[in-house]
Parts: structure tokens; C-alpha cells; sequence
């Protein structure tokens, strides 16, 4: 097991391994789990004596007003107080949504997080980020709520689609070239009985969790971590989610490449196509630039009427700046021809 922490700016436990104790918590408990791991949540939930349950289809589909709504309604109707502490058992996207239901609850309740997937271990459930979609966009709503603790108990990667565990990796690699650990970009052993993923799984949680701790509110270094993310939200938001989220931050991997060769940068389209080799994605739809600018000016991470675009010039060596219509149309006809797309 390995046991991490996040010091700054509300302290807690990161624990990541095999049959993780899960503390028990004082007062009232309640449980939202993704369906897809009902019996590693029913598990759960019978060892740490809960008897609130609710599960909920993962995926995108969770991260809306009607769910969050939804899971709202429901822990008014079992009376539960401010005391409580809900229990998130699933992806990303449960976690996301469940951490945005704690922080809004009763103006707030505690929370811990139990990731079951590689996405959820490596990115989403940790740095206090919570929060919902809207049909405009991705995460549009959503507050700054800090869990009680992370325990992430590799058995229910066990389970996982191998596409799903490959695609969860993508922002592991995607930490790799933000801090310049090219051990994290090596990912062609990475399955789920590997001897080595606890120790992986922990070196890219690290990466997060020193750029958190150094920049909890996203004012400044923090904005490193949406590398990749502008264009794969623009795609998420143009197929209508139908390109999985780990699938859209690697095609958004070899975009951000192509804009740091743009910029003078080290030519890191190589180490991003050898990413996509081994994640072997589904092809990318026949979208033309234009099709990606509705979701892109409405992105979150503009500044203004600016978005700013975080571009890697190098391993360990990223600029966040804005770009010139003309440099994006560029990259992204040379990224169509690079990409597996489907035929038109």
C-alpha cells in the first residue's frame, strides 16, 4: 500500500493498494456508488455499516442537473443531517458529482472518495474539484470542496474494460510530460495485474498533488493540469460525449504537441503518438475547426474574452499563453492528418 497526503490547503489521506481499511466515521453515513461496481460497493457498505445506499449510472450522464437534483432529493427524504458523511464509490464522473452534492447540501456535508477507476485514482478525485455539466459545456458548475479522505482499492480495477483502465492513464502520461518524468510516458506494460501499477498509479498521484498543493484555487500552476483538456472538451462537447474522456485528452495531447512545435518547443508528437498506439483509440469524427469553436469560447479556463492554451515546449517545460486563430487552424489540420479519424 501506498500512503500519500495532501498538505495544503485542508489535510488529508491518500491511501492506494490492496484491501484498504476505510475508517468509519462518526455520525450518520450514507453511500452514492456508480452501478457498474455495485458489489464492491455493497461490500463497502456492509463492512462500514451503511445502510443509505443509491446507485446511479457512471459516465457522463451522471455529471447533470437532473442527477444532481436527483441525489439531492434523495438524502433530504432519509433526513439526513449536516453531520453526515457520504461515502462516493466509482469513476470520475460519480466522484465529480458527488463531491459537488456534499459541498451543496446542507451548505455542506463531509465526504470520502473510493475511485474505482484509473481516471478517478490518478486525477478526478483528487484536488477538491467538484462539479456538474451543462448541455454547453463541461464542468460549468461546480465548487471547491476538500474530501475527508481518498482510498483508492486497486480490487476494483479488476473489473475495468481494459479500454476503460487504458484511457484513465491517459492523464497519468499527461502528468508524466507536465512534470518531466518520462517514467509516466511509458505506459506499454501498464495492465491491470502489473506488479508495478501501485507504484505508478502513486508517482503520478504525487505529480497532482505537489501542483495542488501549490495552487489549490487554479490562479496560477494549477493550469497546467488542463493540458490537453481545451481541444478534448471541445470534442467531448461536439460529439456529444461520444468520445470517452480519456480518449479526447489524448487526441487533446497531440494537438497541445503540435502547438508546442508551432511555438519553437521540443517535437513531442512522437512520444503522444506512441500513447495513442497502445491506447488504440476509436477514430475521431469528421469535425472541421469550426465545429469546435462554439465549445471552446465557452470553456472555463478563458480569462476574459481569452483563452489561454497550455502548451508544452518541452518535457517539464510548459507555457500557458493565448493563440492566434491562424497558429490553431494550422495545428489542427496537421492534427487531422496525424489522428485516426473515420472516413467522411
Amino acid at each position: 500500500m501506498r500512503k500519500l497526503a495532501i498538505r495544503h490547503p485542508i489535510p488529508y489521506p491518500i491511501h492506494i493498494g490492496q484491501g484498504l481499511e476505510v475508517p468509519q466515521t462518526h455520525g450518520p453515513r450514507a453511500m452514492l456508488y456508480d452501478q457498474a461496481v455495485q458489489g464492491f460497493a455493497q461490500k463497502l457498505a456492509s463492512r462500514l455499516e451503511i445502510a443509505a445506499c443509491l446507485g446511479l449510472s457512471g459516465g457522463e450522464e451522471a455529471k447533470t442537473l437532473a442527477s444532481y437534483g436527483q441525489v439531492l432529493s434523495w438524502l433530504a427524504q432519509q433526513a439526513l443531517p449536516r453531520d453526515t458523511t457520504l461515502y462516493l464509490v466509482g469513476g470520475g464522473t460519480l466522484t465529480d458529482l458527488g463531491g459537488f452534492v456534499a459541498a451543496t447540501y446542507l451548505r455542506g456535508v463531509g465526504y470520502i472518495s473510493l475511485p474505482t477507476t484509473t481516471l478517478a485514482i490518478v486525477d478526478a478525485s483528487l484536488g477538491n474539484k467538484t462539479g456538474i455539466n451543462l448541455p454547453e459545456g463541461k464542468n460549468l458548475v461546480g465548487a471547491f470542496h476538500a474530501p475527508l479522505g481518498v482510498y483508492a482499492d486497486l480490487e476494483a480495477l479488476q473489473t475495468l474494460p481494459l479500454p476503460t483502465f487504458k484511457q484513465g492513464l491517459v492523464e497519468a502520461f499527461k502528468h508524466g510530460i507536465i512534470a518531466g518524468d518520462q517514467a509516466l510516458t511509458q505506459v506499454e506494460a501498464l495492465t491491470p495485474g502489473w506488479a508495478g501499477l501501485e507504484d505508478y498509479l502513486a508517482r503520478a498521484v504525487a505529480v497532482k498533488l505537489t501542483i495542488v498543493e501549490a495552487d489549490p484555487n487554479e490562479t496560477g500552476e494549477r493550469r497546467k493540469l488542463n493540458l490537453g483538456h481545451t481541444l478534448a472538451h471541445a470534442l467531448e462537447g461536439a460529439t456529444q460525449g461520444g468520445l470517452p474522456h480519456g480518449v479526447a485528452v489524448a487526441y487533446g495531447l497531440l494537438f497541445a504537441a503540435l502547438l508546442g512545435q508551432a511555438h519553437g518547443g521540443d517535437d513531442l508528437v512522437p512520444t503522444v503518438l506512441s500513447l495513442l498506439r497502445w491506447l488504440a483509440p476509436p477514430p475521431l469524427p469528421p469535425l472541421a475547426w469550426d465545429d469546435l469553436v462554439p465549445y471552446l469560447s465557452r470553456d472555463k479556463k478563458k480569462r476574459g474574452d481569452t483563452l489561454h492554451w497550455v502548451i508544452p515546449l518541452g518535457m517539464g517545460h510548459l507555457l500557458i499563453r493565448p493563440v492566434a486563430q491562424t497558429v490553431l487552424r494550422s495545428c489542427y489540420e496537421a492534427f487531422r492528418a496525424l489522428a485516426p479519424s473515420q472516413k467522411t
